[in-house]
């Protein structure tokens, strides 16, 4: 940390009131790995005991939309930007109801927002939820520890300080591998999305679809929920549709039966190969209707038209991620939030892989040759930015409408 910052980390520290004051220097955390590396911090979260699977994202903003995805279930998230909390929190940057990270971790975190928009800060929210979170720790060095032995399961605790319990604790987690978390995610019961996006939301460029129209006025669109981001749904209703959500547990018949014109099979936390169910569900619309699947429905397409998906080492979480398109060279860059991916070497010769990994080359788009289903492993719904993936959406109407 430089002596700029350092320096403003004790103003900020002198000017809270003294009992603050008092909580702040003693409030202690410890993040313990399964192969033993432990990090120390300052706790500025809740009390108690959080533990996961601790992965990084490299996201400059966001971290309201990162903190309350539900594909982060199961997970302690280290975020690598330099600052935290600086803008505070709104109810529209939030993806899901309530905080779905396990918990966080920072270099330096402020309580103290500075931005009109600010409805609340991020303090409140970790009190409000029970999160446990911890900053002044070395995020640079968590990271790069997390880059070279791959994504570790850990422990982080700001009321057990006995170390090696906590890695003996860190190491009974069970393995993200083979881990089922999102039959649990996503809603339980039916219902209807009406909300667009708020204004200022979309992009203003019409040739990534980013045209408002009336809600309500266009195609019925099913979304199997695995785990969905509220700004997926919004985009569907600012393109018109009429939008229904269904239990990630509904069969083809349930999902058919209210006559779609398309179906949505969205994000979600966990090991895809463990959603067979998911998997057959999907097998049995093909042909039927149309499909689009994104993230973790990317994966279960992927499955369900015969693929195989794999582990990555440490995963993709940024909102920075380059994606290249195989068929014109285009380049997006994305946000994504992922730690499996489907193997494109299992993958049929019917099935085409459109767009690649920048990065490590990676399956991160797919369609049928002659089915309508595609599938993107990125986030196109801007929740964080950026919007380069937008289009996909106006993508999946043409081929609803093409139907």
């Amino acid at each position: 940390m430089s002596r700029l910052v350092r320096a403003a980390s004790r103003e900020q520290r002198a000017a809270l009131p003294e009992e603050d004051q008092t909580v702040r220097e003693v409030s202690k955390a410890i993040l313990a790995l399964e192969d033993g590396r432990v990090f120390r911090g300052r706790s500025v979260g809740a009390a108690g005991t959080a533990e996961g699977e601790v992965v990084f994202n490299t996201s400059m903003t966001g971290y309201g939309e990162i903190l309350t995805d539900p594909s982060y279930a199961g997970q302690i998230v280290t975020l690598t930007t330099a600052h935290v909390g600086n803008y505070g929190v709104h109810p529209d940057d939030l993806e899901d109801g309530r905080p779905r990270a396990e918990a966080i971790v920072m270099r330096s975190f402020t309580d103290r927002p500075v931005s009109w928009r600010a409805d609340t800060s991020l303090s409140d929210l970790f009190r409000e939820h029970g999160i446990v979170a911890v900053d002044e720790l070395d995020t640079r060095a968590l990271t790069r520890h997390i880059r070279t032995a791959g994504a570790l399961r850990g422990v982080l605790s700001t009321t057990e300080t006995e170390t090696d319990r906590l890695v003996a604790r860190a190491r009974e987690i069970p393995q993200m591998k083979g881990l089922d978390l999102a039959s649990g995610a996503g809603t339980r019961t039916v219902y209807e999305w009406k909300e667009g996006s708020p204004d200022g939301f979309l992009p203003d460029d019409g040739e990534r679809g980013g045209a408002r129209h009336a809600a309500g006025d266009g195609p019925r669109i099913t979304v199997l929920d695995f785990g969905v981001k509220r700004n997926t749904l919004r985009r569907l209703v600012d393109l018109g549709c009429r939008v229904t959500v269904l239990p990630a547990g509904s069969d083809a018949g349930t999902v058919l039966v209210a006559s779609p014109d398309g179906v949505l099979i969205s994000n979600g936390p966990g090991d895809p190969a463990t959603l067979e169910r998911a998997a057959a569900t999907t097998r049995d619309l093909l042909g039927r209707v149309p499909v689009f699947g994104i993230c973790l429905g990317h994966q279960i397409l992927g499955r369900a038209l015969g693929g195989e998906t794999l582990k990555l080492p440490f995963g993709h979480h940024a909102g920075n991620h380059p994606v290249i398109d195989t068929r014109t060279g285009r380049v997006r860059i994305t946000a994504q939030n992922h730690g499996f991916a489907i193997d494109a070497d299992t993958l049929p010769s019917e099935v085409e892989v459109t767009e690649v990994s920048g990065n490590d080359g990676t399956c991160e788009a797919l369609r049928h040759r002659e089915l309508p289903a595609f599938s993107v492993q990125y986030h196109p719904e801007a929740g964080p930015g950026p919007h380069d993936g937008d289009a996909h959406f106006a993508a999946f109407l043409a081929m609803v409408s093409r139907r």
